[in-house]
């Protein structure tokens, strides 16, 4: 028997850059949660490994994380299984929404169970931090204090739903250089207050929120694409009380009070997504 199972998208509350290792990685202290717009993938045992992606253009071969995931089970117990595995996009690719993350997450979440491998969240995450610095998260979800490379997670309680509208400008952003052109420019780290900011998005005080909150990335990303500064003015002139970038862009989301307010302009942009933050 198959599984069929979702991967949701995140979306980044806030992201300070706090410094970079000698390995080249960046120090991150975020605030994430996954929202509603979801992947789907379908598994089916086999004996080799084959996938198929409908929707926007992803590898498909050994690039893909999704087949990386699997190779990485099987490298870590020393067997060789296959599957059928197909996967049907809806989140947009590069775009600081977590995509391929979350799809790495659910092929590991899968593949443990269609396999019958018994492994624990715990070795699930630590062999999602090898393929991706967002998979340990996309693995646990809910709303999450992350810091170190993406691989230290705190939970935090009472994960707020609230409506969102997505947009994704241009054709996406390449996540290297969006951290490359911000280390070019210098830019200071401004410190996270978690549970303040936590508070206010529990509250449903948006305007607080906005002020506690930050993406280190917007400024080199809208100096690489200016569409997305277009895109989170227009949101503020519509009245938008949280409006930012997610992770490292191109995607802007704006968080709204009333439902009924977001859904409507979300219909107003060629391309919009409306979405409800989630547990």
């Amino acid at each position: 028997m198959g599984i069929t199972i979702r991967a949701y998208a995140k979306v980044n509350w806030s992201l300070s850059v706090k410094g970079v290792r000698p390995d080249g990685y960046h120090l991150l202290d975020m605030l994430m949660q996954p929202i509603s717009l979801y992947d789907e993938l379908s598994f089916e045992n086999s004996r080799w490994l084959r996938m198929t992606v409908e929707g926007q253009g992803l590898p498909v071969g050994g690039r893909n994380l999704v087949m990386r995931a699997a190779q990485a089970l099987n490298d870590a117990l020393g067997t060789q299984r296959g599957a059928v595995i197909r996967l049907r996009k809806a989140i947009p690719a590069r775009a600081g929404l977590g995509g391929g993350s979350a799809d790495c997450a659910a092929a590991l979440v899968a593949l443990n169970r269609l396999w019958n491998l018994r492994l624990p969240l715990t070795t699930l995450v630590r062999i999602g931090a090898t393929l991706g610095a967002d998979v340990p998260f996309c693995l646990t979800g809910g709303l999450a204090h992350v810091s170190g490379v993406g691989d230290v997670l705190s939970p935090i309680d009472g994960a707020p739903r609230i409506p969102l509208v997505l947009v994704t400008p241009g054709g996406g952003l390449s996540t290297p250089q969006v951290f490359s052109h911000h280390d070019e420019m210098g830019l200071g780290v401004k410190p996270l207050d978690v549970g303040a900011l936590a508070d206010c998005l529990r509250r449903g005080d948006l305007e607080g929120a906005q002020a506690l909150s930050c993406n280190a990335l917007e400024a080199p990303a809208v100096d690489m694409m200016p569409q997305i500064g277009a895109f989170m003015q227009w949101f503020r002139e519509q009245g938008a009380p949280f409006v930012r970038m997610s992770g490292s862009g191109s995607t802007v989301f704006a968080a709204f009070e009333d439902e009924a307010r977001a859904r409507a302009l979300a219909e107003q942009v060629p391309g919009a997504a409306f979405a409800w933050s989630r547990a």
